[in-house]
């Protein structure tokens, strides 16, 4: 029986970890991936249980961008099925981007082409020292369509215009200067890193964390005059909630609230 494309361990406290698992291919993106990446995050997003979600890799590389198989038959693919297969792919980068938990980046060794995009689409990313990325797709000849929308929301129009270009390969240090990732920690103590951001979000409200989430999207999206409506309206409706009004409470009592582990 062969090995599952991808990986979902649930583990305490509501944290689940999904890993890409195409480890002899460098975890390349090809058809049952994407699919299987997009169920996956639909389903965590539907899941009460589920505070917050590790996106990693097996193997020593997180994902070095599409399959070479994958890339070989899209060549046989009419106009209308390549649009197809790419609307597939931003739907798949879609769920993970709208997911309402919190998505951790957990990269090592590479994040190549679509690779780079999912460290876009994670909330927060930590990244160990001597992880290469690169939007590398120029250098094939084709261009970072699919993955654009949210990388170019991740890191603006300047980094883009100097990277998608060239497809040039940088650093973790670069990565995290134009604001890619948001850490960087030796291998060795990735894990740890990665753990204390889950006990971070552990001490927030989960149905507070979906809405911030939720607002970032719909802000960056508006006008001003637009936003102020939206805006006055997220946090009355916010203040009210259950969960609101306990956390208000639990502050003003200098206690913990209900939703952080005792």
């Amino acid at each position: 029986m062969s090995e599952p494309v991808l990986r979902l361990d649930r583990r305490g406290g509501g944290i689940a970890h999904v890993s890409l698992n195409r480890p002899e291919v460098r975890n390349a993106f090809n058809a049952e991936l994407i699919g299987a990446l997009r169920a996956a995050f639909d389903a965590l997003a539907a899941d009460p249980a589920v505070r917050a979600v590790v996106l990693t890799g097996t193997g020593k590389i997180f994902c070095g961008g599409a399959d070479i198989g994958w890339m070989r038959d899209a060549l046989e693919l009419d106009a209308a099925d390549n649009v197809r297969d790419a609307e597939r792919m931003s739907e798949m980068f879609r769920a993970i981007d709208r997911c309402p938990k919190p998505v951790i980046g957990r990269i090592a060794g590479a994040a190549l082409g679509g690779g780079a995009g999912l460290a876009a689409v994670c909330d927060i990313v930590v990244a160990a020292s001597d992880t290469i990325f690169g939007f590398t797709e120029t250098k094939l000849g084709i261009i970072p369509a699919v993955i654009s929308p949210f990388v170019l929301a991740k890191i603006g129009r300047s980094a883009a215009r100097a990277l998608f270009l060239s497809g040039a390969r940088f650093d973790a240090a670069r990565a995290l200067r134009i604001g890619l990732i948001h850490d960087i920690a030796p291998l060795e103590e990735l894990d740890a890193r990665i753990e204390a951001i889950e006990i971070e979000f552990a001490t927030a409200g989960p149905g507070a964390i979906a809405a911030a989430k939720r607002l970032i999207a719909e802000v960056s999206e508006t006008t001003y005059d637009q936003s102020k409506a939206l805006t006055a309206g997220a946090i009355a409706t916010q203040r009210t909630t259950p969960e609101g009004q306990e956390g208000l409470r639990a502050f003003l009592e200098r206690r913990p609230a209900g939703w952080v582990a005792k």
